[in-house]
């Protein structure tokens, strides 16, 4: 998908509302990069668990990330509230990319925007598996 309509609120298709902390915020009085990918995973995880079903401590099949990355456009800082836009870009036998925005609350363009990639794989073997049905129905909503 063409980068610079990845930041666009339209673009996204699940919205997960985020609460900065006092924490996420650096030396130079903004959220910190590294904190965005967290927000990633809090969102994607979210969705998982709400809509896929997923057991984060109990399913035998888990996700793993194994490719990730994020274009920043705009700081943002505690105490603004966020909201996370999620989208499936691809989907595979068992794996996903996943589209992931940040924005300010009530904002249309993205302050930041990437994507990473899970692998599912089983839980004791550490080996790639399909995307259970359930999840993989869930995933399928998030498409274009």
């Amino acid at each position: 998908m063409d980068t610079k309509h990845n930041e666009r609120r339209e673009n996204y298709r699940y919205f997960h509302a985020i609460a900065t902390r006092w924490m996420d915020n650096d030396v130079y009085g903004h959220v910190n990069n590294v904190t965005y990918y967290s927000y990633f995973d809090t969102a994607t995880n979210a969705y998982l668990i709400e809509e896929g079903g997923l057991d984060i401590s109990n399913s035998p099949v888990i996700g793993v990330i194994v490719n990730s990355g994020c274009n920043y456009k705009s700081s943002i800082a505690f105490p603004q509230p966020l909201e996370a836009g999620l989208r499936v870009d691809r989907l595979g036998n068992s794996s996903v990319q996943y589209g992931v925005a940040i924005f300010a609350e009530g904002q249309d363009q993205a302050s930041a925007f990437g994507h990473f990639v899970h692998v599912f794989v089983d839980r004791t073997t550490n080996k790639p598996v399909p995307i259970p049905e359930k999840i993989r129905t869930a995933l399928a909503r998030l498409t274009d």
